[in-house]
């Protein structure tokens, strides 16, 4: 067993016992793990605040790479991002964020999937509210990628083919194959993205160009886009996060009762 210090994101926690609990960390160096935080219920716990959700800092694990559950000997906090919890939408991206990096990054280094959780976090804490949706969509499209699932936006995802840089034509797009299909192979895509939200996953994809403005039926379509090119490509029975985030279930106007029949 041999003691790793590495920069950490603690994506989950529960309780283990009466005075421990257990935590999952994003991390740079082994990528996604589980510790137990020994003590972290004890009302003087070493470990204080330290391991709120998405909480961000310095671990140490005694870490073995035959075990599953090391143990956590401290959590340095460097960042708690109490601004995502301004609002909702803003904490309901991080939590897709958050879930996804659970359910996709292995127990291996992942640094670059990391670096871009770390960077979507920060952009969404600092995100003005009306840019929200927008940094939430990239973040998510780029974390997805970095592990892996990088949707094809520039080709067919069949043979290659270049789509058109300009122009009036919708594109088709296929989750289940990962991309945008030519006019060729694209006869009878499961979405035609119109070209205006074209150029907007064109832009949501790539960290260098402006957030588009997304009015609120445009960041709904590209939610559920994203959503299901997610649900294509993760086998997991519950996304509960990423399904709040897609439906927006805090904004929901409550469900009238329907009376009962006499």
């Amino acid at each position: 067993m041999s003691l790793v210090i590495t920069p950490a994101v603690i994506l989950q926690t529960f309780r283990y016992s009466e005075t421990s609990k257990v935590a999952r960390l994003a991390t740079r160096d082994l990528g996604v793990q589980s510790a137990i935080a020994k003590g972290a219920l004890r009302p003087k716990s070493r470990f204080g605040a330290g391991l709120e959700f998405l909480s961000e800092g310095e671990a140490q694990l005694y870490y073995r790479d035959s075990r599953e559950l090391h143990t956590l000997a401290a959590f340095d906090v460097a960042n708690l991002r109490r601004g995502l919890a301004q609002d909702v939408a803003r904490f309901a991206g991080a939590a897709a964020l958050a879930e996804i990096m659970i359910k996709i990054a292995p127990p291996a280094p992942v640094p670059a999937a990391y670096d871009a959780l770390v960077e979507g976090l920060d952009r969404l804490a600092e995100a003005p509210a009306p840019a929200v949706e927008a940094a939430a969509l990239r973040a998510l499209w780029r974390l997805v990628g970095e592990l892996g699932f990088e949707p094809a936006l520039r080709a067919c995802v069949r043979d290659d083919t270049p789509i058109p840089a300009s122009g009036d034509a919708p594109v088709a797009f296929s989750p289940a194959e990962g991309g945008v299909l030519c006019a060729r192979c694209g006869t009878n895509p499961p979405t035609r993205l119109p070209r205006s939200d074209y150029e907007d996953l064109l832009a949501l994809n790539d960290p260098g160009a402006p957030l588009p403005a997304l009015d609120d039926s445009h960041a709904a379509a590209h939610r559920r886009l994203l959503a299901r090119f997610v649900r294509h490509h993760i086998e997991a029975p519950t996304l509960s996060a990423l399904d709040s985030w897609e439906r927006r279930t805090w904004a929901q106007p409550p469900r009238t009762p329907t009376p009962a029949a006499s």
